[in-house]
Parts: structure tokens; C-alpha cells; sequence
């Protein structure tokens, strides 16, 4: 019963506010009191469960690992409803479901009369169930569910404002980021059945030492990635300065005092298998010392109190990943309970600092950074990694992607017998020349890969030349030249372009599986 009490309550209060806003029963300002009771009072239930958890875990009267039943069983495949209350998990829990109740109470008044007020409280009440079953989930699935929940809870609150387009921008960039996390984590589950034969987390601790050197290091890498990337590291930070366009209240719980340290909290949970991984270990330790480099050298030039806080963030947390890397997983733990209740203070009285800093100069630019412009420079654009970012993957995977689309829509709908749409798609002759021979992102690929793609472009330009320019008659020639020889000078200006090494690559990988 104690699970549940956990648990279920802020799901239930996001329920019925859902049907109250549906149902039209809960809308405008007359509504906010019922909406803003059911979704405290719910919260506060939940706190009152997991203080009687920590009382009955120190009088020896709640058990470590609970089991309620199956969720799903197929096979040799069975996933239970489980539940973990040791130290880590209740201290996980403590802290996002104080904060959680501190934030709410706080966004009463901070939220009144906004028109998307009922939406907020209702996404935050499903974000503190997601953090209480991540925390508290006994086994990897049931953490992972309440990982996701959370990370759709985030997308939605930062894109509170959603008629506004750098919210919206921002939030799919954050939602598209963080799923590469959910990747890894999904692959960590499979490799954590395929490997050990079971989610559970007590049998994956068990179990970690006795797995092969490489498995353990496989397995140690998902769950690494996974929380680099739901806890903003080096190369996957920049997404967490777009996140706080949202609300100020869910800046504080999501990116100050929560969510943020769901990855290292992951990171924490999966201790064993990482002490078998030293390797890994060493690379986290490396990812979060590069991190809080990065978080600290950014800020030191930020001009507004929000992005100032979330590059402290990045690089605090970034600390939490270099203790854990180096062995002391008490101290992240420490580490990072006392920043969540730190941050999350900053963030709530952050729209107040006018009042409060209005006799004291804000402070300068630290002497060697005013001096050298090349590294004002550098600080002031985030080091670049959101453009290296952009133009080593995004950019080239948008191009191939216009492509497949061109190609289906003109190539596979026609073989189809379905109508071509009037518009074409594709870039004219003289655009995609002068594109080519202009745009400075272009890249001239090197290696084995560029030279078959230099290799075919020039074997069309051969046969182009040679064999039809050259081959056919004046009539001939006049039509090969507006017609297939445009069409072959398209397709080999697009086969120097870079998207198409990632088309390479990719082909190359499914090739080797």
C-alpha cells in the first residue's frame, strides 16, 4: 500500500484535472483554487508516504525490494511492478517530493491568472509522479517510464508559451536531445535481459560483477550516455540554456533542483555495473570535468539571472559526474541533494535578484577574459558546441532528409501510380549550383568514402560528356543538355555534399549488422 500512496496521487490529481479542463469544468481564473488544492494536496500525500517510508526504513519495518505483481509476462520476458527503498532511492524521492511542494506552493501565486494555469498544474502533478516512480522504480523499465514522463513533462513546460516560436523551437530541440538518452537507456534494458536475465535493479547489482569485461563496459556506456544526455554534458549540454524559456517555477524544478540530476541519479543507481566498467569510469569522469569547464567559462559572461543559474547548473552537475567517475558516489549523492535545494531556491527568488542586488554593482568580467576578445568571444558563443552541433549532424541529416522526401514523392509515388504533387521539391539547376559553390558549410569529404563518392561523380561526368554530349546528334544534344544532362548535373553536385557521406555511413552500418 505504501508504494501507491507514493506513487499514485499526483498521477490521480493529473487525471482529474484533465477531465475537469476537458469536461470544461475546470477553466479560468475561477477554477485555480481547485486546481491549485487537488494538485498540492496530492503532492503533500505523496510527502507524507515517503516520510512514513524513511520512519519504517529506519525502524527496520519496510522491506528493501517490494513486489506487487506483473505488469507483463511473455516468454521468458516478465516485467514485475517492483519498488526499491533503500538510502539512494529515498533520498531521491525526499528531495524531488520537498521541492516538488515547495515549487507548487509557490506557483500558486507566481501563476495566478495566467491563462495556461490549469495546463501547468497539471503537467507539474504528472512531472512529480514521473520523479517519484524514476526514483523509487524497482526494476530498469518502470524507472524508464517514469524517465520519460518526465521528459515529456519537460518538453510541454518549456513550451508553455507554445504561440511563441523560440519556445517551441526550443522545446522540440531539448525533446529531440534528450531522446537519445531514452536510446541508450532502452539498449541498456535490452543488454541488461539479453546479458543478465532480468530489469530488476537489485539483480543487475547482484549480477554486474560477475559479466564479461566487454559486456560490462557495453552496458556501462548506454546507461552513461543516457544520462549524459538527460543531465546535460559535454557534447549534449547546449539544450539545457534553450529549456529555461519556460515558466520560472518550472525552470527551478525541472532544471535547477530536479530533473537535471536524473541522469547522475541513474549513474548512482547503476554503481556496480560501473565499477566493473573502470574505463567507463574514467571517460565519465573526463565527460564531467570537461562539463563544469564549460559550464563555469560560459557563464562567466551571461547578462541575465536565468542563464547565469543554468550554466552554474551545467557545471555543478558536471562535478557530480567527476566524483562519481573517480569513486566517491557518496559524495555525488551529497553533491547532489544539497545543490537540488540550493538551485531550486536561486531559481524561485531569481525573479526578485532586481530588489535584492539593487546597492551592489553586478560583477565584472574577470580580468583575463575582458583582455583576451578572442575568449570573451568564445564564452559569449557557448564555445560553438550547438553550431558543431548542428553542422556535424543536424544540417547534413535535414539535406538527406529533403532528399528521401524529393525521392519519395516524386520517384515512389509515381512508380505508385499516386499524384505528383505541383510543387516540386527539388532545388532547380542554377539554385543548387550556385548553393554548392557558395555555401561555406560544404565540406570536401576525404578517405575511402569520399573518393567512391568523388570516384561516381566523376564516371556521370564522363558519361555525360563523352557519351552523350559528344555521341549524339545536335537534336539530341539540345534535349540531353535542358533535360537528363540537368538532371545528371544535380545528382552529382548532391553527391559531394555531406549529407550524403551520412548516407554512406548509415548504409555502411547496416551493411556490417
Amino acid at each position: 500500500m505504501l508504494p501507491e500512496l507514493i506513487v499514485l496521487p499526483p498521477f490521480l490529481a493529473a487525471l482529474f484535472i484533465g477531465i475537469g479542463i476537458l469536461s470544461g469544468r475546470i477553466a479560468g481564473e475561477a477554477s485555480e483554487r481547485l486546481t491549485a488544492r487537488i494538485t498540492l494536496y496530492a503532492s503533500g500525500i505523496s510527502l507524507l508516504a515517503v516520510l512514513i517510508a524513511i520512519f519504517m526504513k529506519l525502524q527496520g519495518l519496510l522491506a528493501e525490494h517490494i513486489v506487487l505483481g506483473t505488469w507483463f509476462e511473455s516468454g521468458n520476458y516478465r516485467i514485475n511492478i517492483s519498488f526499491i527503498f533503500d538510502n539512494l532511492s529515498l533520498a531521491m524521492a525526499t528531495t524531488s517530493i520537498i521541492l516538488s511542494v515547495m515549487v507548487i506552493r509557490f506557483s500558486i501565486n507566481y501563476m495566478h491568472r495566467e491563462a495556461g494555469f490549469h495546463r501547468f498544474f497539471l503537467v507539474l502533478s504528472l512531472f512529480a509522479g514521473a520523479m517519484l516512480l524514476l526514483a523509487i522504480g524497482g526494476n530498469a523499465v518502470l524507472s524508464f517510464v517514469g524517465w520519460e514522463v518526465a521528459g515529456v513533462t519537460s518538453y510541454l513546460l518549456i513550451a508553455y508559451a507554445y504561440d511563441r516560436t523560440v519556445a517551441a523551437n526550443n522545446a522540440t530541440r531539448a525533446f529531440i536531445t534528450t531522446r537519445i538518452g531514452d536510446i541508450a537507456f532502452v539498449t541498456a534494458i535490452f543488454f541488461s535481459f539479453f546479458w543478465i536475465g532480468s530489469f530488476e535493479w537489485n539483480d543487475i547489482a547482484n549480477d554486474a560483477a560477475e559479466l564479461p569485461r566487454g559486456e560490462a563496459r557495453v552496458l556501462a556506456l548506454c546507461f552513461l550516455l543516457a544520462a549524459i544526455a538527460k543531465s546535460a554534458q559535454v557534447p549534449l549540454a547546449p539544450w539545457l540554456a534553450r529549456a529555461i524559456v519556460g515558466p520560472t517555477p518550472s525552470s527551478a524544478i525541472f532544471y535547477g533542483a530536479v530533473m537535471v540530476h536524473a541522469g547522475i541519479y541513474l549513474v548512482l543507481r547503476s554503481e556496480p555495473v560501473f565499477e566493473h566498467a573502470p574505463l567507463v569510469m574514467v571517460l565519465m569522469a573526463i565527460i564531467g570535468l570537461l562539463t563544469a569547464i564549460y559550464g563555469f567559462f560560459c557563464g562567466l559572461t551571461q547578462t541575465d539571472t536565468k542563464s547565469a543559474l543554468i550554466f552554474s547548473t551545467t557545471a555543478q552537475v558536471g562535478l557530480m559526474f567527476l566524483e562519481a567517475g573517480l569513486g566517491f558516489w557518496d559524495l555525488a549523492l551529497w553533491h547532489l541533494c544539497a545543490h537540488a535545494v540550493f538551485r531550486g531556491y536561486q531559481f524561485l527568488t531569481s525573479s526578485s535578484i532586481m530588489q535584492q542586488i539593487k546597492d551592489n554593482p553586478p560583477r565584472p568580467v574577470p580580468n583575463f577574459l575582458e583582455k583576451r576578445r578572442w575568449l570573451y568571444l568564445a564564452s559569449l558563443q557557448r564555445l560553438w558546441l550547438e553550431n558543431l552541433g548542428d553542422w556535424i549532424a543536424v544540417k547534413p541529416i535535414q539535406r538527406l532528409g529533403s532528399d528521401l522526401h524529393y525521392f519519395d514523392s516524386r520517384i515512389v509515388d509515381s512508380a505508385a501510380g499516386l499524384p505528383i504533387p505541383k510543387t516540386s521539391t527539388a532545388p532547380t539547376e542554377s539554385a543548387e549550383r550556385r548553393d554548392y559553390q557558395a555555401d561555406p558549410e560544404v565540406i570536401q569529404v576525404s578517405g575511402l568514402g569520399g573518393r567512391l563518392i568523388y570516384a561516381l561523380a566523376d564516371l556521370f561526368y564522363w558519361f555525360e560528356d563523352r557519351l552523350i554530349l559528344r555521341g549524339i546528334g545536335e537534336d539530341i544534344v539540345r534535349v540531353g543538355r535542358h533535360q537528363l544532362g540537368s538532371a545528371l548535373n544535380r545528382f552529382e553536385a548532391l553527391l559531394s555534399e555531406p549529407r550524403f557521406l551520412v548516407a554512406l555511413i548509415i548504409a555502411a552500418l547496416l551493411a556490417a549488422l
